[in-house]
Protein backbone atom coordinates (compact mmCIF):
# COMPACT_ATOMS: atom_id res chain seq x y z
CA UNK A 1 0.00 0.00 0.00
CA UNK A 2 1.22 3.50 -0.20
CA UNK A 3 -0.06 7.25 0.63
CA UNK A 4 -1.98 6.99 -2.88
CA UNK A 5 -4.09 3.61 -2.16
CA UNK A 6 -7.71 5.16 -2.38
CA UNK A 7 -9.52 4.75 0.81
CA UNK A 8 -13.30 4.05 0.48
CA UNK A 9 -16.39 3.93 2.70
CA UNK A 10 -18.61 1.71 1.06
CA UNK A 11 -21.03 0.90 4.30
CA UNK A 12 -22.51 2.85 6.94
CA UNK A 13 -24.23 1.86 10.27
CA UNK A 14 -25.92 5.10 12.46
CA UNK A 15 -27.93 5.15 15.63
CA UNK A 16 -28.79 8.70 17.25
CA UNK A 17 -31.34 11.34 18.58
CA UNK A 18 -32.40 11.33 14.74
CA UNK A 19 -33.25 7.23 14.18
CA UNK A 20 -32.35 4.14 14.27
CA UNK A 21 -30.69 3.40 11.07
CA UNK A 22 -29.41 5.48 7.74
CA UNK A 23 -32.63 5.52 6.27
CA UNK A 24 -34.73 7.25 8.93
CA UNK A 25 -31.47 9.83 10.26
CA UNK A 26 -31.50 10.82 6.58
CA UNK A 27 -34.92 11.58 6.48
CA UNK A 28 -35.08 13.19 9.53
CA UNK A 29 -31.63 15.29 9.35
CA UNK A 30 -32.81 17.22 5.84
CA UNK A 31 -35.93 18.40 7.10
CA UNK A 32 -33.56 19.58 10.38
CA UNK A 33 -35.96 17.12 12.79
CA UNK A 34 -35.09 17.76 16.39
CA UNK A 35 -37.74 15.99 17.93
CA UNK A 36 -35.07 13.50 19.28
CA UNK A 37 -33.71 16.44 21.72
CA UNK A 38 -36.00 15.80 25.08
CA UNK A 39 -35.87 16.88 28.35
CA UNK A 40 -34.79 14.15 31.16
CA UNK A 41 -35.12 14.64 34.75
CA UNK A 42 -32.80 12.33 36.76
CA UNK A 43 -29.28 14.01 34.60
CA UNK A 44 -29.07 16.95 37.22
CA UNK A 45 -29.32 17.73 40.67
CA UNK A 46 -32.80 20.24 40.97
CA UNK A 47 -33.26 20.61 37.36
CA UNK A 48 -33.71 19.11 33.78
CA UNK A 49 -31.43 18.59 31.05
CA UNK A 50 -32.11 18.87 27.59
CA UNK A 51 -30.52 15.35 25.77
CA UNK A 52 -30.05 13.52 22.45
CA UNK A 53 -31.90 10.81 23.05
CA UNK A 54 -31.12 7.58 20.83
CA UNK A 55 -34.54 7.30 18.79
CA UNK A 56 -34.73 3.36 19.08
CA UNK A 57 -37.68 1.77 20.90
CA UNK A 58 -35.64 -1.18 21.87
CA UNK A 59 -31.87 -2.04 21.54
CA UNK A 60 -30.98 -5.50 20.56
CA UNK A 61 -30.28 -7.90 23.23
CA UNK A 62 -26.21 -9.09 22.97
CA UNK A 63 -25.99 -12.91 22.50
CA UNK A 64 -25.11 -15.20 25.51
CA UNK A 65 -21.42 -15.50 24.73
CA UNK A 66 -21.33 -11.97 24.57
CA UNK A 67 -23.12 -11.33 27.77
CA UNK A 68 -20.09 -10.01 29.72
CA UNK A 69 -20.05 -7.29 27.20
CA UNK A 70 -23.37 -6.29 28.09
CA UNK A 71 -23.83 -2.66 28.31
CA UNK A 72 -25.95 0.77 26.22
CA UNK A 73 -22.71 1.47 24.84
CA UNK A 74 -22.48 -2.48 23.15
CA UNK A 75 -25.97 -2.38 22.38
CA UNK A 76 -25.57 0.68 20.58
CA UNK A 77 -22.94 -0.33 18.92
CA UNK A 78 -24.78 -3.43 17.89
CA UNK A 79 -27.26 -2.09 16.66
CA UNK A 80 -25.13 0.02 14.23
CA UNK A 81 -23.60 -3.28 13.31
CA UNK A 82 -26.04 -4.82 12.28
CA UNK A 83 -27.33 -2.58 10.01
CA UNK A 84 -23.37 -3.21 7.69
CA UNK A 85 -22.88 -7.06 8.95
CA UNK A 86 -23.68 -8.13 4.96
CA UNK A 87 -20.64 -5.88 4.10
CA UNK A 88 -18.66 -6.85 7.18
CA UNK A 89 -18.63 -10.08 6.12
CA UNK A 90 -17.97 -10.13 2.80
CA UNK A 91 -14.92 -8.11 3.69
CA UNK A 92 -13.67 -11.16 6.05
CA UNK A 93 -14.51 -13.66 3.60
CA UNK A 94 -12.40 -11.70 0.85
CA UNK A 95 -9.76 -10.55 2.73
CA UNK A 96 -9.09 -12.88 6.27
CA UNK A 97 -10.44 -12.51 9.94
CA UNK A 98 -6.63 -11.26 10.76
CA UNK A 99 -6.91 -8.27 7.50
CA UNK A 100 -10.03 -6.75 9.44
CA UNK A 101 -9.03 -4.44 12.10
CA UNK A 102 -11.62 -2.14 14.53
CA UNK A 103 -10.48 1.44 15.61
CA UNK A 104 -13.50 2.85 17.37
CA UNK A 105 -13.11 5.84 19.23
CA UNK A 106 -15.70 6.57 23.11
CA UNK A 107 -15.01 9.20 25.68
CA UNK A 108 -18.03 7.31 27.94
CA UNK A 109 -17.81 3.32 27.53
CA UNK A 110 -19.84 1.67 29.76
CA UNK A 111 -19.76 4.33 32.32
CA UNK A 112 -23.76 4.36 32.65
CA UNK A 113 -23.42 0.61 33.94
CA UNK A 114 -20.91 1.74 36.56
CA UNK A 115 -22.77 4.83 37.78
CA UNK A 116 -25.88 2.15 38.94
CA UNK A 117 -23.41 -0.13 40.43
CA UNK A 118 -21.55 2.41 42.65
CA UNK A 119 -25.35 3.83 43.37
CA UNK A 120 -25.99 0.18 44.07
CA UNK A 121 -23.26 -0.02 46.25
CA UNK A 122 -23.94 3.09 48.43
CA UNK A 123 -27.78 1.51 48.94
CA UNK A 124 -27.04 -1.76 49.54
CA UNK A 125 -23.03 -2.27 50.49
CA UNK A 126 -22.59 -4.14 47.37
CA UNK A 127 -21.84 -3.80 43.67
CA UNK A 128 -24.83 -4.78 41.03
CA UNK A 129 -24.85 -8.29 40.59
CA UNK A 130 -22.90 -9.02 37.56
CA UNK A 131 -21.09 -6.13 37.36
CA UNK A 132 -17.46 -5.58 36.09
CA UNK A 133 -15.67 -3.17 35.59
CA UNK A 134 -14.24 -4.32 32.50
CA UNK A 135 -17.44 -2.90 31.01
CA UNK A 136 -16.13 0.73 31.18
CA UNK A 137 -13.03 0.16 30.26
CA UNK A 138 -12.48 2.67 27.43
CA UNK A 139 -11.13 -0.42 25.51
CA UNK A 140 -14.24 -2.31 25.93
CA UNK A 141 -16.08 -1.18 22.97
CA UNK A 142 -13.04 -2.51 20.32
CA UNK A 143 -12.82 -5.75 22.26
CA UNK A 144 -16.22 -6.36 21.83
CA UNK A 145 -16.79 -5.64 18.28
CA UNK A 146 -13.74 -7.77 17.07
CA UNK A 147 -15.07 -10.28 19.88
CA UNK A 148 -18.80 -10.50 17.62
CA UNK A 149 -17.39 -10.59 14.51
CA UNK A 150 -14.37 -12.99 15.52
CA UNK A 151 -11.52 -11.24 14.01
CA UNK A 152 -7.81 -11.51 14.79
CA UNK A 153 -6.51 -8.07 13.37
CA UNK A 154 -5.65 -4.49 15.19
CA UNK A 155 -8.37 -3.79 17.40
CA UNK A 156 -7.83 -0.51 19.86
CA UNK A 157 -9.75 2.16 21.16
CA UNK A 158 -9.17 6.18 20.95
CA UNK A 159 -10.02 8.39 23.66
CA UNK A 160 -9.18 12.35 23.04
CA UNK A 161 -12.75 13.72 23.87
CA UNK A 162 -15.01 15.24 21.19
CA UNK A 163 -12.21 14.18 18.43
CA UNK A 164 -12.17 10.60 19.13
CA UNK A 165 -14.03 9.32 16.51
CA UNK A 166 -12.88 11.16 13.79
CA UNK A 167 -8.80 10.09 14.88
CA UNK A 168 -10.12 6.65 14.86
CA UNK A 169 -11.00 7.12 11.25
CA UNK A 170 -7.66 8.50 10.59
CA UNK A 171 -6.22 5.60 11.83
CA UNK A 172 -8.12 3.28 10.00
CA UNK A 173 -6.73 5.00 6.85
CA UNK A 174 -3.46 4.74 8.24
CA UNK A 175 -3.68 0.67 8.95
CA UNK A 176 -4.52 0.28 5.54
CA UNK A 177 -2.51 2.24 3.91
CA UNK A 178 0.69 1.03 6.05
CA UNK A 179 -0.49 -2.54 4.77
CA UNK A 180 -1.49 -4.00 8.10
CA UNK A 181 -5.19 -4.38 7.27
CA UNK A 182 -6.82 -4.62 4.04
CA UNK A 183 -11.00 -3.12 5.51
CA UNK A 184 -11.34 -1.41 9.34
CA UNK A 185 -14.55 -1.16 10.99
CA UNK A 186 -14.19 2.34 12.40
CA UNK A 187 -16.30 5.04 14.23
CA UNK A 188 -17.76 6.22 17.34
CA UNK A 189 -19.92 5.38 20.34
CA UNK A 190 -21.07 7.35 23.42
CA UNK A 191 -23.87 6.97 25.76
CA UNK A 192 -25.71 9.45 28.04
CA UNK A 193 -24.59 9.31 31.62
CA UNK A 194 -24.41 11.39 34.58
CA UNK A 195 -20.98 11.22 35.06
CA UNK A 196 -20.22 13.71 31.25
CA UNK A 197 -23.74 15.57 31.89
CA UNK A 198 -22.55 16.87 35.34
CA UNK A 199 -19.19 17.47 33.92
CA UNK A 200 -20.15 19.85 31.44
CA UNK A 201 -22.67 21.20 33.32
CA UNK A 202 -19.88 22.19 36.21
CA UNK A 203 -17.90 23.68 33.40
CA UNK A 204 -21.00 26.05 32.76
CA UNK A 205 -21.16 24.15 28.92
CA UNK A 206 -25.06 23.37 28.79
CA UNK A 207 -27.64 24.65 28.09
CA UNK A 208 -31.72 23.70 29.43
CA UNK A 209 -32.53 25.04 25.96
CA UNK A 210 -32.01 23.48 22.48
CA UNK A 211 -28.53 24.81 21.77
CA UNK A 212 -28.20 27.44 19.22
CA UNK A 213 -24.90 27.34 17.37
CA UNK A 214 -23.53 30.86 16.08
CA UNK A 215 -26.20 32.79 17.53
CA UNK A 216 -25.31 36.08 19.75
CA UNK A 217 -28.33 34.00 22.55
CA UNK A 218 -25.75 30.42 22.76
CA UNK A 219 -25.82 29.77 25.78
CA UNK A 220 -23.98 25.92 25.76
CA UNK A 221 -24.50 22.72 24.24
CA UNK A 222 -26.89 19.92 24.56
CA UNK A 223 -24.86 16.08 25.42
CA UNK A 224 -26.03 13.37 23.09
CA UNK A 225 -25.49 9.90 22.25
CA UNK A 226 -25.22 7.54 19.39
CA UNK A 227 -22.91 5.20 17.34
CA UNK A 228 -21.66 5.16 14.03
CA UNK A 229 -19.95 2.76 11.81
CA UNK A 230 -17.74 2.48 8.97
CA UNK A 231 -16.35 -0.11 6.64
CA UNK A 232 -13.67 1.56 5.59
CA UNK A 233 -11.56 -0.26 2.71
CA UNK A 234 -9.46 -0.51 -0.04
CA UNK A 235 -12.34 -1.98 -2.69
CA UNK A 236 -13.44 0.31 -4.70
CA UNK A 237 -16.56 2.01 -4.07
CA UNK A 238 -18.61 5.43 -4.99
CA UNK A 239 -17.51 7.16 -1.60
CA UNK A 240 -13.60 7.68 -0.65
CA UNK A 241 -11.98 9.17 2.35
CA UNK A 242 -9.69 11.50 0.77
CA UNK A 243 -7.74 12.99 3.13
CA UNK A 244 -7.36 14.04 6.93
CA UNK A 245 -5.73 16.83 8.68
CA UNK A 246 -4.57 16.78 12.91
CA UNK A 247 -3.07 18.99 15.31
CA UNK A 248 -2.63 20.17 18.86
CA UNK A 249 -2.52 24.09 19.66
CA UNK A 250 -2.36 23.27 23.67
CA UNK A 251 -3.69 26.51 24.06
CA UNK A 252 -5.59 25.16 27.36
CA UNK A 253 -7.45 21.83 28.84
CA UNK A 254 -10.84 23.00 28.07
CA UNK A 255 -10.96 26.39 26.26
CA UNK A 256 -9.84 26.82 22.50
CA UNK A 257 -7.19 28.92 21.19
CA UNK A 258 -9.27 32.28 20.58
CA UNK A 259 -8.25 32.85 17.17
CA UNK A 260 -8.86 29.23 15.68
CA UNK A 261 -4.76 29.00 14.98
CA UNK A 262 -5.34 25.24 15.38
CA UNK A 263 -8.66 24.55 13.94
CA UNK A 264 -7.18 26.40 11.01
CA UNK A 265 -4.11 24.28 10.28
CA UNK A 266 -6.02 20.60 10.47
CA UNK A 267 -8.41 21.97 8.23
CA UNK A 268 -5.65 23.18 5.54
CA UNK A 269 -3.98 19.82 6.34
CA UNK A 270 -7.12 18.05 5.17
CA UNK A 271 -7.68 20.05 2.21
CA UNK A 272 -4.03 19.33 1.04
CA UNK A 273 -4.47 15.66 1.92
CA UNK A 274 -7.52 15.58 -0.54
CA UNK A 275 -5.62 17.84 -3.13
CA UNK A 276 -8.33 20.37 -2.91
CA UNK A 277 -8.69 23.92 -2.79
CA UNK A 278 -11.24 26.25 -0.53
CA UNK A 279 -13.51 27.43 -3.66
CA UNK A 280 -13.40 22.74 -4.38
CA UNK A 281 -15.93 22.53 -0.99
CA UNK A 282 -19.62 21.91 -1.26
CA UNK A 283 -19.92 21.96 2.36
CA UNK A 284 -18.24 21.69 5.85
CA UNK A 285 -19.78 20.28 9.12
CA UNK A 286 -18.90 22.68 11.69
CA UNK A 287 -17.74 21.13 15.11
CA UNK A 288 -20.34 24.29 16.08
CA UNK A 289 -21.07 22.99 19.75
CA UNK A 290 -22.51 26.38 20.47
CA UNK A 291 -20.46 27.80 23.44
CA UNK A 292 -19.10 31.63 22.95
CA UNK A 293 -15.60 30.17 22.56
CA UNK A 294 -15.75 27.23 20.25
CA UNK A 295 -18.63 29.40 18.09
CA UNK A 296 -15.85 32.52 18.25
CA UNK A 297 -12.66 30.61 17.54
CA UNK A 298 -14.32 28.11 14.48
CA UNK A 299 -16.19 31.48 12.67
CA UNK A 300 -12.90 32.99 12.80
CA UNK A 301 -11.08 29.66 11.18
CA UNK A 302 -13.98 29.64 8.67
CA UNK A 303 -13.81 32.97 7.48
CA UNK A 304 -10.06 33.13 7.03
CA UNK A 305 -9.96 29.51 4.97
CA UNK A 306 -13.30 30.05 2.73
CA UNK A 307 -13.53 34.08 2.13
CA UNK A 308 -15.68 33.58 -0.79
CA UNK A 309 -17.92 31.40 2.01
CA UNK A 310 -18.69 27.77 2.54
CA UNK A 311 -22.13 26.29 2.73
CA UNK A 312 -21.95 25.11 6.42
CA UNK A 313 -24.21 24.03 8.98
CA UNK A 314 -23.58 22.46 13.02
CA UNK A 315 -25.76 19.51 13.45
CA UNK A 316 -25.26 19.50 16.77
CA UNK A 317 -28.95 20.51 17.30
CA UNK A 318 -30.59 17.48 15.70
CA UNK A 319 -28.48 15.15 17.80
CA UNK A 320 -26.98 17.01 20.84
CA UNK A 321 -23.24 16.62 20.98
CA UNK A 322 -22.21 12.82 21.23
CA UNK A 323 -18.76 13.77 22.30
CA UNK A 324 -16.23 10.49 21.43
CA UNK A 325 -19.10 9.51 18.48
CA UNK A 326 -19.43 13.08 17.39
CA UNK A 327 -16.40 13.00 14.70
CA UNK A 328 -17.49 9.77 12.88
CA UNK A 329 -21.51 10.84 13.28
CA UNK A 330 -21.10 14.09 11.33
CA UNK A 331 -18.76 12.64 8.76
CA UNK A 332 -21.79 10.27 8.55
CA UNK A 333 -24.13 13.02 7.65
CA UNK A 334 -21.19 14.41 5.00
CA UNK A 335 -21.66 10.58 3.62
CA UNK A 336 -25.62 10.93 3.58
CA UNK A 337 -25.45 13.98 1.84
CA UNK A 338 -22.95 12.36 -0.92
CA UNK A 339 -24.79 9.30 -0.92
CA UNK A 340 -27.04 8.10 -4.38
CA UNK A 341 -29.69 7.64 -2.04
CA UNK A 342 -29.89 11.53 -1.41
CA UNK A 343 -31.54 12.68 -4.78
CA UNK A 344 -32.34 16.03 -4.14
CA UNK A 345 -28.80 16.97 -3.16
CA UNK A 346 -30.09 18.10 -0.04
CA UNK A 347 -27.65 19.77 2.80
CA UNK A 348 -27.95 19.34 6.47
CA UNK A 349 -29.61 22.56 7.65
CA UNK A 350 -28.41 24.89 9.96
CA UNK A 351 -31.19 24.78 12.94
CA UNK A 352 -31.28 28.24 15.32
CA UNK A 353 -32.92 30.83 16.22
CA UNK A 354 -31.68 33.20 13.49
CA UNK A 355 -29.89 35.83 15.18
CA UNK A 356 -26.45 36.46 13.89
CA UNK A 357 -23.68 37.64 16.36
CA UNK A 358 -22.58 40.69 15.23
CA UNK A 359 -19.13 40.06 16.90
CA UNK A 360 -18.57 36.95 15.04
CA UNK A 361 -17.83 36.53 11.03
CA UNK A 362 -20.59 36.41 8.97
CA UNK A 363 -20.96 32.16 7.70
CA UNK A 364 -22.87 30.83 4.81
CA UNK A 365 -25.27 28.84 7.07
CA UNK A 366 -27.20 26.28 5.14
CA UNK A 367 -30.82 26.50 5.38
CA UNK A 368 -33.18 23.62 5.04
CA UNK A 369 -34.01 22.54 2.06
CA UNK A 370 -30.12 24.04 0.28
CA UNK A 371 -28.65 21.58 -2.15
CA UNK A 372 -25.12 20.48 -2.86
CA UNK A 373 -23.74 22.79 -5.73
CA UNK A 374 -23.18 21.05 -8.93
CA UNK A 375 -19.06 20.70 -8.26
CA UNK A 376 -17.32 19.04 -10.96
CA UNK A 377 -16.49 16.22 -8.22
CA UNK A 378 -18.18 16.73 -4.85
CA UNK A 379 -16.13 17.31 -1.77
CA UNK A 380 -16.99 17.74 1.75
CA UNK A 381 -15.21 18.49 5.45
CA UNK A 382 -16.12 17.63 8.48
CA UNK A 383 -14.35 19.26 11.78
CA UNK A 384 -14.05 17.96 15.03
CA UNK A 385 -12.38 20.21 18.44
CA UNK A 386 -11.38 18.80 21.63
CA UNK A 387 -10.73 19.32 25.10
CA UNK A 388 -6.56 20.36 25.18
CA UNK A 389 -6.75 21.48 21.52
CA UNK A 390 -7.14 18.24 19.94
CA UNK A 391 -8.43 19.38 16.56
CA UNK A 392 -9.07 17.29 13.55
CA UNK A 393 -10.60 17.79 10.45
CA UNK A 394 -11.78 14.73 7.27
CA UNK A 395 -12.10 15.35 3.80
CA UNK A 396 -14.93 12.72 1.87
CA UNK A 397 -16.37 12.75 -1.16
CA UNK A 398 -16.78 11.26 -4.53
CA UNK A 399 -14.04 8.43 -5.50
CA UNK A 400 -11.48 9.12 -7.71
Amino acid sequence: MSLTTIITLPALGLVNALGHDTASIAQALFCGDTAGMVCEDGWLPQRAARVGRARVADLPALPASLSHYDSRNNRLLFAALAQIEDEVRSAIERFGAHRVGVVLGTSTSGIYEGEAAIAHYTTHGALTPGFHYGRQELGDCARFVADALALTGPAYTVSTACTSSAKAMVSAQQLIRAGLCDAVIAGGVDTLCRLTINGFSALEATTADLCNPMSANRRGINIGEGAALFLVSRKPADIALLGAGESSDAHHISSPEPNGKGAEAAIRQALAAAGAAPDDISYLNLHGTATPKNDEMESRAVARLFPKGVPCSSTKPLTGHTLGAAGATELAFCWLALSHHNVDRRLPPHVWDGCADPTLPELNLVRTGDTIDRHPRRIMLSSSFAFGGSNCCLAIGDAP
